[in-house]
């Protein structure tokens, strides 16, 4: 039985990470921090730099800044916080911009009005925006989430300091340590659904609208599409393609809104949209599949705390990883069925490389989900890959430990490397 106290940590964590973003959540980011910026300094800036850190550059350069055009890259996406940003709406900074700023945005581009530099030695997740007019100057700083604003300068004088920060997505809501698959399925079981209705409804309805609009039209290299056009419409097809054209839509620069999961639209997008399509082909009560939809969140979750917001290991894996369990959860799987699955899926693809947001994770996520299936498949038959087969342990915890160890620390130097690649290319 969950006491009060774990029962409200999981019900914060919940809330603070599934939150609303527009955008791939790194160049929005920056958008956010530029847009701060100018706030603080109190005018529209006549040049400005823009300080990240490698992580940042890596999820930024392949993906398409929304309501700009089909701009991308870290001068755009500052530049576009800048001239149409609204800081408070955080990681939906640039909801209100819109086509009329795209003239004055190019204007800038082309006129080296911002330069970006790479950022060494910081957190993987690090910006640092300066707003420069005349004799002022403004400094913004996040460090660790999306939002999360370690410190302001302004003309020299820090008017704002704080490690933990100031936050519009809430990193630092819950304690991340306590989870564990045990008493995440305990929780689902038993959880109030006015509790998480808001949460988990807005999930549904967003991740499921951004969905859609990729199956209707041309985003990226349209894999959610053709994984319906050649591979039929089963229902292993249909959840692989779902959460697939999704990601075609938002990296491609779909301005719809998603529901994100530890600070990712497309983990947002991958941990929902498969487990929903599964709800669909089994006529599940919405009861069911709201308790499904926490396991899947709450799985993905406890894996990327281990790991990392930013990391080479591709958050798609932690997050498809969470949907199989869900999924498992739908044919009445038990705790011991769903810890199979988690293991049989990421003992499969886990270590699949983040070489940044870009098209390609569409296909990652496919691929992902698609491992996820087949380790539901695999428990429901009562199989799993047993403790000492690489880096499988003799417990779903430790198993999930040893991953994390790898994404964390292991690919540490991967990590750099993919980067070096990047900035030379």
């Amino acid at each position: 039985m969950l006491t009060k106290e774990l029962y409200d940590n999981y019900l914060l964590i919940l809330k603070s990470e599934l939150v609303q973003a527009l955008g791939c959540t790194e160049p929005i980011a920056i958008a956010y921090c530029a847009a701060k910026a100018r706030e603080v300094l109190g005018a529209m800036p006549k040049s400005m730099e823009v300080w990240c850190s490698g992580n940042i550059i890596k999820n930024v350069k392949g993906v398409t800044v929304p309501n700009t055009g089909g701009l991308k890259g870290i001068e755009a996406a500052a530049i576009a916080g800048i001239v149409g940003g609204n800081p408070d709406k955080g990681l939906q900074v640039l909801e209100d911009f819109n086509g009329k700023d795209n003239s004055e945005m190019i204007r800038l581009l082309n006129s080296n009005y911002c330069s970006a530099h790479h950022l060494k030695d910081v957190e993987n997740l690090y910006i640092s925006t300066k707003a420069i007019s005349d004799d002022n100057f403004a400094e913004v700083h996040i460090k660790g989430s999306h939002t999360n604003i370690v410190k302001m300068i302004k003309n020299g004088e820090i008017i704002f300091e704080c490690d933990e920060g100031i936050s519009n997505d809430k990193p630092f809501i819950g304690d991340k340590s306590l989870l564990n698959i045990r008493e995440i399925f305990e929780f689902a079981e038993t959880v109030r659904l006015e509790d998480i209705r808001e949460v988990i409804s807005s999930q549904i309805l967003m991740n499921s609208a951004i969905s859609e609009e990729g199956i209707k039209n041309n985003y990226g290299a349209c894999v959610g599409k053709t994984l319906l056009k050649y591979f039929g419409d089963d229902i292993k097809t249909r959840a692989k393609a779902k959460a697939a054209a999704g990601s075609d839509a938002r990296m491609s620069g779909c301005s719809l809104p998603v529901v994100i999961n530890s600070g990712s639209g497309n983990q947002g997008i991958t941990v929902s949209l498969p487990v929903i399509e599964y709800a669909k082909e089994l006529n599940v009560t919405e009861d069911k599949l709201y308790r499904a939809l926490v396991i899947s969140n709450l799985t993905s979750i406890h894996q990327k705390h281990l790991i990392g917001k930013l990391s080479a290991y591709c958050g798609a894996v932690s997050a498809a990883a969470g949907s199989g369990a869900a999924i498992t959860y739908l044919y009445g799987g038990d705790y011991e069925d769903i810890s199979r699955t988690i293991i049989n899926t990421i003992a499969n693809v886990g270590g699949m490389l983040c070489d940044g947001a870009k098209p390609s994770c569409a296909a990652k996520i496919a691929s992902a989900v698609d491992a996820a299936i087949m380790g539901h498949q695999l428990s429901s038959s009562g199989n799993v890959f047993k403790n000492g087969e690489g880096l499988v342990k003799d417990s779903i915890e430790t198993t999930i430990e040893s991953f994390g160890r790898v994404g964390k620390i292991g690919m540490e130097g991967t990590d750099i490397e993919i980067i070096n690649i990047m900035l030379n290319n």
